[in-house]
């Protein structure tokens, strides 16, 4: 029996990828629940392995009484004297003994009990292994869709990518490859529950440092994120070493690396600003293309007041306000956009009335035009 142990061992060692001593420790509950259905309900009942020979020994804890109630827990001073000379009442005793029946129910609670032990390991062991690379990139095959969720094959385990974080961009089929962003790892009651995220921030800037080596090596630093899935991110960039472009080294040869995350996120508009320390610069960063005039900042509410040209306003607050919302994410402000008409209160069209002027004299009328002439449209005249 225990060279078939150790082979079964081996086994399940190099399949499930489990440690010797939680497999023995999955034997020890499997024969242990067994050996307790030979004694009474109320037995006290242990089982000890030797991790290296595999013997196996059951053990009835008993109480030292002088008056036995429960000859299946408590045992006399006399019987628990003979196996141990220092005995005393009140003492508990571990009792070799011998189960009497190994029958058909008892084997199938084994088998039970150690299935379900190798399982909840296995389900601590997918827990402890993604809970370490939370915040990091996961690949894997989707599986199948659910009610709006894909199921994704991550190796020995299943992550879930809801539908809250989803690009609006993608759609996914079965078989499909898929690039996501770890979010959370859960414990629940059916095992460990991996959430994956295709519209985190964070997912933005670990494919940045895939694509950007000087961001790997510490170079160039992000330095903040704003996204809106499946419309437009912005990105903040700075450079530890003066001789190197942050925005340049991010965009790449002809576009070449920021191409490559655009496709990844199926043609997201992505922004690369330069950051700065100083927030009236580095909100003109954010809010480029669009020229400004002024910005004046408030401190206590921790606002920003930006003064565009007229022309220029749409531009900077972008479809929807969009432009200006991402700008505001990326610096932790709150950015007020004004046209520089709005603020004067003048505009190019249609100009204010005119100051009323003193009636001019009327001129004697003119005689009437002969019968049959054509009257001349305004403007006719030369």
């Amino acid at each position: 029996m225990q060279q078939e142990l150790r082979l079964i061992l081996q086994q399940l060692e190099a399949e499930k990828s489990l440690d010797r001593e939680t497999l023995i420790e999955a034997i020890r509950s499997a024969v242990e629940s067994a050996a307790r259905k030979s004694y009474s309900k109320t037995a006290n009942i242990t089982v000890e392995i030797d991790p290296d020979t595999l013997q196996f020994q059951v053990f009835e804890i008993l109480t030292v009484a002088e008056d036995i109630e429960d000859p299946a827990r408590e045992m006399s001073l006399a019987d628990a004297q003979a196996l141990n000379p220092h005995a005393e009442v009140g003492n508990r005793l571990k009792v070799p003994t011998e189960p009497r029946d190994f029958g058909r129910i008892a084997a199938q609670t084994a088998r039970q009990v150690m299935i379900q032990k190798i399982k909840d390991a296995e389900r601590s062991n997918v827990f402890e292994e993604f809970k370490n690379r939370q915040g990091e990139l996961i690949t894997g095959l989707v599986k199948r869709l659910s009610h709006g969720n894909v199921m994704v094959s991550i190796g020995k385990a299943e992550a879930v990518l809801p539908h809250r974080e989803q690009s609006p961009r993608e759609n996914f089929k079965p078989g499909d490859r898929v690039r996501a962003y770890l979010l959370e790892v859960e414990k629940g009651a059916r095992g460990p529950q991996v959430i994956l995220s295709r519209s985190a921030p964070e997912l933005v800037r670990q494919l940045f440092e895939l694509e950007v080596p000087e961001i790997y090596d510490g170079t160039i630093e992000i330095k903040g994120v704003a996204r809106e899935a499946g419309s437009r991110t912005k990105v903040a960039v700075s450079s530890n070493d003066p001789n190197v472009d942050p925005v340049g080294a991010c965009v790449g040869m002809k576009g070449s690396r920021v191409r490559t995350v655009v496709e990844e996120l199926s043609g997201e508009k992505i922004d690369i600003v330069r950051w700065s320390p100083d927030p009236v610069e580095f909100c003109a960063n954010a809010l480029n293309p669009a020229d400004i005039i002024d910005i004046s900042l408030d401190e206590t509410s921790k606002s920003i007041l930006v003064v565009v040209p007229h022309d220029q306003l749409s531009l900077a607050i972008g479809k929807r306000g969009q432009n200006a919302r991402l700008a505001s994410r990326l610096l932790g402000w709150n950015i007020d956009i004004r046209s520089d008409v709005e603020l004067t209160g003048q505009a190019d069209a249609p100009a204010a009335d005119p100051p009323a002027e003193e009636p001019a004299p009327e001129a004697p009328a003119e005689p009437a035009a002969p019968e049959g002439d054509a009257e001349s449209a305004p403007g006719d005249e030369q």
